[in-house]
């Protein structure tokens, strides 16, 4: 007998830094702001982050395009990659 159901593949887990950002704590609205809005409060959280390193790091070798990462807006990590 022919099954139509669909089996989904688990999501992959998230890297073991991300538990310790200071970003997992706050959530995300801070470092996914509307278009246009500040983004100093997100920088200002990710300056105190210890983990912050690792997810700039995790930004660039993903190509994240969207929000702040590592304390570094969209823009900032496209002038880092175009050196």
């Amino acid at each position: 007998m022919y099954s139509n159901t669909t089996t989904l593949s688990p999501a992959p887990a998230a890297p073991s830094w991300q538990d310790a950002a200071l970003c997992a704590q706050t959530g995300g609205d801070f470092f996914f702001p509307e278009p246009g809005s500040s983004v100093r409060e997100a920088k200002s959280i990710c300056g105190l982050c210890e983990i912050r390193s690792a997810c700039l790091e995790y930004a660039l070798a993903n190509d994240e395009r969207f929000g702040v990462w590592g304390g570094l807006s969209e823009k900032e990590r496209l002038q880092l990659r175009r050196g």
